[in-house]
């Protein structure tokens, strides 16, 4: 149960940085945050992982390169996100 409360409380805050990072956090909300947060980690653990190697955050490991892979997976999202809505990355 900690863990799970951990890796939402990870999730927010990558999520969060990430969004400020894509400059999309002025149209998102916590939830939001969480969510991109998470299914970015999600993403890199299926994508990043067997290209860099490393952890992520779905899968336990709260390392610096587990939370940087996660951050990057974030902010992959973001950015498909972005280029999707409005046809630009930004």
């Amino acid at each position: 149960m900690i863990n799970f409360i951990v890796w939402i409380i990870v999730g927010g805050l990558l999520g969060w940085i990430a969004s400020m990072i894509m400059r999309t956090d002025a149209q998102q909300g916590p939830l939001l945050n969480i969510i991109v947060g998470i299914v970015g980690a999600f993403l890199a653990g299926l994508v990043l992982n067997p290209l860099i190697g490393g952890g992520n955050i779905n899968s336990g490991d709260f390392s610096l390169s587990g939370l940087l892979v996660s951050l990057l997976g974030a902010i992959v999202l973001l950015a498909i996100v972005n280029l999707l809505r409005r046809g630009t990355v930004r």
